[in-house]
């Protein structure tokens, strides 16, 4: 599968391979097999797991221990770390070349069933696009002045993220 087909299939449905909001933290292991490194607040109030590409963070609950918060996809890291996408394509079968512009993904959108409607806001050198229906947004580098290199450039993406949505309570 490509970087596109994976991310429009995220944006679309707001699961990453399978996982939505509230999955426990061994339903993540199961679906990733590929190195990370577990950073715990000092009173085990939260929980940050990173596999480089994607990171995790969770909150404590009592059954089960750890669940999913929310989900981010790096994307910027790999403009900078060759290694990076050719370990990620042996653990998850999924390919992502060293940029993925806004351009690139807004075509496989086009042609990915479900894809929510996407509200756009100013970030300050990004533009955010976040499908609301599936929690998830997408922040696009936007500075004429920004070029590719070991970062992203104008008009990349910088990364996604999956959040919990808000409950007015």
């Amino acid at each position: 599968m490509t970087g596109a087909e994976f991310l429009a299939s995220f944006i679309a449905t707001g699961e990453l391979h399978g996982l939505r909001i509230g999955a426990a933290l061994d339903e993540v292991d199961r679906a990733f097999r590929h190195p990370f490194v577990d950073v715990v607040g000092e009173e085990r109030e939260w929980l940050r797991r990173d596999y480089g590409l994607v990171e995790f963070a969770f909150n404590p609950e009592p059954e089960p221990e750890w669940v999913m918060a929310s989900a981010s996809i790096q994307l910027h890291r790999l403009a900078a770390d060759d290694g990076l996408a050719r370990s990620w394509a042996r653990s998850t079968g999924v390919e992502f070349p060293r940029y993925t512009s806004w351009e690139e993904l807004r075509d496989e959108l086009s042609r990915t069933y479900g894809v929510p409607e996407l509200e756009i806001t100013d970030q300050g050198g990004f533009l955010q696009y976040r499908a609301v229906s599936s929690n998830v947004s997408v922040l696009v580098v936007d500075g004429e002045d920004e070029e590719r290199g070991h970062h992203v450039g104008d008009g990349d993406v910088w990364g996604l993220d999956l959040w919990a949505p808000f409950r007015a309570g």
